[in-house]
């Protein structure tokens, strides 16, 4: 699995003992569609932060996949 933003969502997810998801819309809203709350985002951004050295709340809150994405291409 070579995006690593599905890759940590999948990880959070597993931790919350929900299925896996195949893949990822830049649509998709973080706390709407997977129901995360403040401690999953944390998480998320945490593993996000270990694979790719990035923070992707050092520039304030992210609501969406594309916006996760977006942070961690103006890093790379």
């Amino acid at each position: 699995m070579s995006d690593p933003v599905l890759k940590a969502v999948n990880e959070v997810r597993a931790n919350l003992n929900l299925p896996a998801l195949e893949s990822l819309s830049d649509e998709t809203h973080l706390r709407a569609d997977l129901q995360m709350d403040s401690l999953d985002l944390a998480e998320l951004a945490v593993r996000i932060e270990d694979v790719t050295g990035t923070d992707i709340f050092a520039s304030g809150l992210v609501s969406t996949v594309a916006e996760v994405r977006s942070r961690l291409q103006e890093k790379g």
